[in-house]
């Protein structure tokens, strides 16, 4: 599903590159549930958000679906990533100035969908993670526990094929983390491919394998 070859990523310092990411070679296979770990500043965000499309690498060639990614016109890169990704940041990333409804809807809206088909998603959506007493409320009514449930729920709304997932647990306590990582639980068994990044040994033990990157490189896979 996904092919990274030689990935790097880097910036220009006082005319000399600092990588960010160095050399990056990795497959992952559909339905799998990867967890990257590693310290902070090992580049596991800029990671995700090349796989994500995001970001660029720098160099490197980065195949999704059969699609080669780094040599795509950026509105094709957009289309894929419609259609096929969802990204669930641990900031929210939600709109102030929607309601739960409408944050859940906005990718359908993106992606031409038919409105009585949007109401019966969307519908179906916020039953399934027991929000339907909320969806008229605004982000910042929410706890962070909530606010958490509705990106996902967001991000998971236009079925996609890759669920990338930024310290989803990060702002939650324990019970809303264990809660959120049991949906991804179901979610891969559901046919999902996971990708997230992760301080949490434990969080980390959800997924099928576990990557650790250090200044920039790969460990190695376990």
């Amino acid at each position: 599903m996904i092919e990274l070859k030689h990935i790097s990523k880097w910036y220009q310092v006082g005319g000399k590159p600092t990588f960010i990411l160095k050399d990056i070679n990795l497959t992952i296979k559909e339905g799998e549930f990867v967890s990257i770990m590693g310290p902070s500043g090992s580049g596991k965000s800029t990671l995700l958000h090349i796989l994500g499309m995001l970001d660029d690498a720098n160099e490197g060639e980065y195949h999704f679906m059969d699609q080669p990614v780094h040599s795509l016109k950026e509105k094709q890169r957009s289309q894929i990533y419609k259609q096929h990704v969802g990204f669930v940041f641990q900031a929210y990333h939600l709109i102030d100035e929607l309601t739960v409804y409408e944050n859940i809807e906005t990718p359908l809206i993106y992606q031409n969908v038919k409105t009585n088909e949007r109401k019966a998603m969307v519908a179906d959506m916020i039953d399934r993670f027991n929000i339907v007493g909320k969806k008229d409320l605004f982000p910042t009514q929410l706890s962070g526990g909530q606010q958490q449930l509705v990106g996902i729920a967001r991000a998971l709304i236009a079925k996609p094929k890759l669920l990338l997932a930024d310290e989803p647990t990060g702002n939650l306590n324990s019970k809303q983390g264990e809660e959120i990582m049991d949906l991804f639980k179901q979610l891969n068994k559901e046919g999902v491919t996971i990708i997230q990044v992760t301080h949490s040994e434990k969080n980390a033990g959800y997924g099928s394998h576990i990557i650790n990157l250090l200044d920039g490189r790969i460990e190695q896979g376990n």
